[in-house]
């Protein structure tokens, strides 16, 4: 039995989903995994489906696959399945009951009579030597997710799940690095289905970890991302400290945010000082994310909150940010409105607890302002 990788990395990718920025571009990761009889582990995206036909192609040798496990129906996944199905007329597509009923949303008119293998949790498909276990991963992040589990080789084929931003030959040092952003941005709702997935995990022997994207990880590498996953989806601080995120339009809720980040410094804590107007949100949210406390700056705006502001605060809501400490400043010049939205927006979520009292500021920080801002930096970090 073997494992070839036949995936693609994407070095002119700007935005994945059409949101995320990717520096380092991005890898749609595709297996086959060979025996006696062969079944290929997913597809790629279109935008690199003749590099993955030619992949494909060699890593057959001339040989038929006989099975196409389809363990996500994201595009980025399944774009290749209906030319799979056309150029192997043998083939058999292997997945979720969910997934077979997805299919023909996106593949118009695809014929699956005789062509379809519905799997449910623990079932098994022998290659020969080699034997696929499927496990149902619903909601890790679509809910038609499964996982493999190959039970020769100890590997785990393990959809979105561990993936993280960057082409293969890009990746960052720190896996955690990229991994950390992609989890939080696209998974860091569904924090409970990936306790159950992690929970299923944890009853086999895994030697290796194959996501969908991202690098293999083995070792202390995948012993490392397995804690780090328990971490995030507990919705735990994953670093001690304090993420300060400030939206300033004309510089001075800049500059109380700049004197909190000193004053937190000064009493042993560790500050992500993040400008919300320069950074992207994906790494804002990743950050916010990461440790247990937060202070947010912000100006009023249009008698509600500066957009930068909102945006990360919505996107924290609908990404299940929960179990923090918080701290907010306003500042506005006649009708101060930022701390009241940043409230309404804090009380939505699930145990956020909000320091009092809100720190409003003028327009410009005053000598006067600065005892307020030691108390509710004192009061933050207990």
């Amino acid at each position: 039995m073997n494992i070839f990788y036949i995936g693609q990395n994407d070095y002119d990718l700007q935005l994945f989903e059409s949101q995320y920025p990717v520096p380092c571009g991005m890898a749609y990761n595709s297996y086959l995994v060979a025996d006696e009889k062969i079944a290929v582990m997913d597809t790629v995206d279109q935008r690199k489906g003749e590099e993955w036909k030619a992949s494909l192609q060699s890593a057959l040798g001339g040989r038929q696959p006989e099975y196409l496990v389809v363990q996500h129906m994201e595009p980025d996944h399944s774009a290749l399945i209906l030319w799979a199905m056309e150029q192997y007329p043998q083939l058999t597509v292997v997945a979720s009951q969910k997934a077979l009923q997805m299919l023909p949303q996106f593949f118009e008119g695809i014929s699956l009579e005789g062509r379809t293998l519905a799997v449910k949790e623990g079932d098994t498909l022998s290659l020969g030597n080699a034997t696929l276990r499927f496990l149902m991963a619903p909601m890790v992040h679509w809910p038609e997710v499964m996982v493999t589990y190959e039970e020769t080789s100890k590997t785990l084929f393990s959809a979105d799940a561990f993936g993280s931003f960057g082409t293969l030959d890009q990746q960052e040092d720190d896996w955690a690095c990229e991994a950390r952003r992609y989890y939080f941005n696209i998974c860091g709702k569904y924090g409970a289905p990936v306790q159950t997935l992690l929970k299923k995990a944890s009853h086999f022997d895994i030697l290796t970890i194959r996501p969908l994207h991202g690098p293999v990880l083995e070792g202390e590498a995948m012993e490392n991302a397995l804690r780090l996953y328990d971490i995030w989806s507990r919705y735990e601080a994953e670093k001690e400290g304090v993420f300060v995120g400030y939206a300033s339009i004309h510089g001075g809720t800049a500059a109380v945010a700049q004197l909190v980040a000193e004053m937190l410094e000064k009493r042993g804590q560790k500050v992500c000082l993040m400008d919300l107007t320069e950074e992207e949100v994906s790494f804002a949210v990743e950050d916010a994310f990461a440790y247990g406390k937060a202070v947010f700056a912000a100006s009023s705006y249009d008698a509600g909150l500066f957009p930068p502001m909102y945006n990360l605060l919505h996107h924290l809501q609908a990404k299940a940010w929960q179990n923090k400490r918080v701290a907010l400043i306003e500042n506005g010049s006649w009708a101060p409105s930022a701390g009241k939205v940043m409230r309404e927006m804090l009380s939505q979520m699930k145990q956020v607890e909000i320091v009092e009292p809100v720190v409003t500021i003028r327009s410009r920080m005053k000598q006067a302002d600065i005892a307020a801002l030691e108390a509710l930096v004192e009061a933050l970090i207990g």
